[in-house]
């Protein structure tokens, strides 16, 4: 197969109005076909939410638009600086909370007032010098976030950063990922197994399928949402008929 073809802050306009591109990407493992021709832009600002069973693709699209994997074929654009917060959020146990925010940085002090900065955005500042260990699990993805947005990147990418979350915690990062998405602006693309996660946070909800994008869907309903809401009951049900759960088989998770 060709080489994809991968640009970065390709132009001016591109940094501006487009956040990723993707053109006939196809990605294959062992001779699975595991990504199939697929076609997808994302504006800046856009959060859009990836739906798909296990083994869909969405995974592999998200590596691929962080700069871990590559495309077998196809056309890959990615403008401007990404950053990645994964389900686990990979904190090192030996440096300190806002050491987590700027690590990797050449000069870690220099960086500490942007890391406290952000800190104090989602709500952590007193845990600043704290240790890893000492923090909840929503703490710990909270400073994920947190050294995600200091780098104020124009594509933030989250694969599941909810999944191990108890449901009240999972609430409350869905109003705090809004919240900094609103502040800044970044292009957000979510891949999620929750239905209603997607619903509640996206513009727009894509659903993969079998390595392929079976729906593109604008979800144009007023925040804040509710799992109540007529329009996004009526939603869920058409997700779950694209995902193949009708109301006679069983729900399961996408």
């Amino acid at each position: 197969m060709n080489s994809p073809d991968i640009a970065f802050a390709r132009s001016v306009r591109d940094e501006r109005e487009t956040a990723l591109e993707l053109d006939s990407v196809s990605r294959v493992f062992d001779g699975r076909a595991v990504l199939k021709d697929v076609s997808l832009k994302v504006k800046r600002g856009e959060f859009v939410s990836m739906l798909g069973a296990s083994g869909a693709g969405k995974t592999t699209l998200l590596r691929i638009l962080a700069g871990l994997d590559q495309a077998d074929s196809g056309r890959v654009r990615v403008a401007g600086a990404r950053s990645v917060v994964f389900q686990e959020p990979r904190l090192v146990p030996a440096k300190r909370v806002w050491e987590n925010v700027v690590i990797g940085h050449d000069r870690l002090n220099a960086a500490k007032p942007s890391a406290l900065a952000a800190l104090d955005e989602v709500g952590l500042t007193r845990h600043a010098d704290g240790w890893p260990k000492t923090l909840s699990g929503g703490e710990a993805q909270r400073v994920a976030l947190a050294r995600a947005l200091v780098r104020e990147p124009k594509l933030l990418l989250l694969d599941e950063p909810f999944a191990a979350l108890d449901a009240l915690t999972r609430i409350r990062m869905y109003e705090l990922v809004a919240r900094l998405w609103r502040a800044h602006t970044p292009a957000v693309v979510l891949v999620t197994h929750d239905i209603d996660e997607a619903i509640l946070l996206s513009d727009r909800i894509v659903v993969l399928s079998q390595g392929e994008i079976s729906a593109d869907v604008v979800v144009d309903f007023p925040r804040p949402r509710s799992r109540s809401d007529e329009a996004a009951i009526a939603l869920r049900t058409r997700l779950l008929a694209e995902l193949g759960v009708t109301q006679d088989s069983p729900q399961k998770a996408a």
